[in-house]
């Protein structure tokens, strides 16, 4: 089979990043030449878009797992996506998201309504947060506003 055509089927089954399809064409056997030939072809006819991946996986990561911009940053470098394409891609999303609503759901999510009441759940709380890839000034001011509500 054709590396064109196994990358239609892969890219029918989700988006893929031109790294992430290079790496499974080539999982598949196919040369390294014929993989960039059809990631070339796929590119042109609009199949394959770095940028549509990156605005997708941001807008999935950010309004349905409620991570913040760094941890999707780093996430989209790991795909292999290009360092402008992630900026445009998460200021878009991030662009038109309340960032300290997301951080006060997450905290609710993560407390289940209650306050945290001794620093170590403060700490863990703050470390939470971190991993979710939100600020260390927006995490400290969230935490603040945790301590006021007592």
């Amino acid at each position: 089979m054709s590396a064109y055509i196994d990358g239609l089927k892969l890219l029918g089954r989700r988006e893929l990043s031109v790294s992430d399809l290079r790496s499974r064409l080539l999982d598949r056997e196919h040369t390294p030449e014929r993989a960039d030939d059809a990631i070339a072809r796929l590119l042109e006819t609009g199949a394959l878009d770095d940028r549509r991946v990156a605005r997708a996986y941001a807008r999935t990561a950010s309004k349905v797992k409620g991570r913040g911009r760094l941890r999707v940053t780093r996430e989209l470098q790991a795909m292999g996506i290009a360092r402008d394409v992630i900026a445009e891609a998460v200021g878009d999303v991030f662009g038109e998201i309340d960032e300290r609503a997301m951080i006060d759901r997450a905290v609710q999510k993560k407390l289940r309504g209650r306050k945290p009441s001794t620093m170590q759940e403060r700490a863990r709380l703050y470390q939470f947060l971190m991993r979710q890839g939100f600020t260390p000034a927006a995490v400290t001011a969230a935490l603040r506003r945790t301590r006021r509500d007592d």
